[in-house]
């Protein structure tokens, strides 16, 4: 059984960080890229963040490339991501996934989604 497991969400100022983990069972990180998704109140699921073995990093936004990174443990199949300077309009559920490649039509497998409320 393939799990993605999210935690670190939660209340936060303006201004301030979250670290977000995905933790991944039943496949490897060598295996699947594991990208970030938020989805705000009323809007639609977008990408964030993907990290691939093959690909390295793809940003879906361009809004977060100077305040969100994303790393990986292999040692733990474990993906992060680091949100700074959080604004306002970050607050969302954020979800992890996997897919074969950071670009890849097809998602085989998402998280449950951990809520990120940045209050201001």
């Amino acid at each position: 059984e393939v799990l993605l497991v999210e935690s670190g969400g939660g209340l936060v100022q303006v201004g301030g960080s979250l670290r977000l983990s995905c933790a991944v069972s039943g496949v490897t990180l060598d295996d699947y890229a594991i990208g970030w998704f938020r989805q705000a109140p009323g809007k639609e699921r977008e990408g964030v963040l993907c990290i691939s073995s093959t690909d390295g990093r793809t940003y879906y936004v361009d809004s977060v490339k100077d305040r969100f990174t994303i790393s990986s443990s292999n040692a733990r199949n474990t993906v992060y991501l680091q949100l700074n300077s959080l604004k306002p309009e970050d607050t969302a559920v954020y979800y992890c996934a996997a897919r074969r490649k950071c670009l890849a039509s097809m998602i085989d497998f998402w998280g449950q989604g951990t809520q990120v409320t940045v209050s201001s």
